[in-house]
């Protein structure tokens, strides 16, 4: 089974909205917290959102009130909920099991008129 597998990208307009899924293998998602990350432009993976498994969730201040990570426990699938896109989201974006070295190949996400 491929570890982790994103989905759901596409081209938006700014102001709109997709939503991001990710299907992790059963042994990570039932032992890791989960995170969400995305690669812009620039040389670092940049840190998004993770949901804890207790389900407590953290947000970097670039997306806090815009995005909302979820999870469907019976599914092994994690998603990202994207309002309010603005043309700076445009990136790759890439789920991962923060106890494991495993990335998925990601899913671009492009906000542009």
């Amino acid at each position: 089974q491929v570890p982790l597998v994103e989905s759901g990208g596409g081209l938006v307009q700014p102001g709109g909205s997709l939503r991001l899924s990710c299907e992790a293998s059963r042994s990570i998602f039932t032992n890791s917290n989960m995170a969400w990350y995305r690669k812009g432009p620039g040389p670092q993976r940049e840190w998004i959102a993770t949901i804890m498994m207790g389900g407590y969730t953290a947000y970097a201040d670039s997306v806090k009130g815009r995005f909302t990570i979820s999870r469907d426990i019976a599914k092994n699938t994690v998603f990202l909920q994207m309002n309010s896109l603005k043309p700076e989201d445009t990136a790759v974006y890439y789920c991962k099991g923060l106890n494991y070295p495993d990335w998925g190949q990601g899913t671009q996400v492009t906000v542009s008129s």
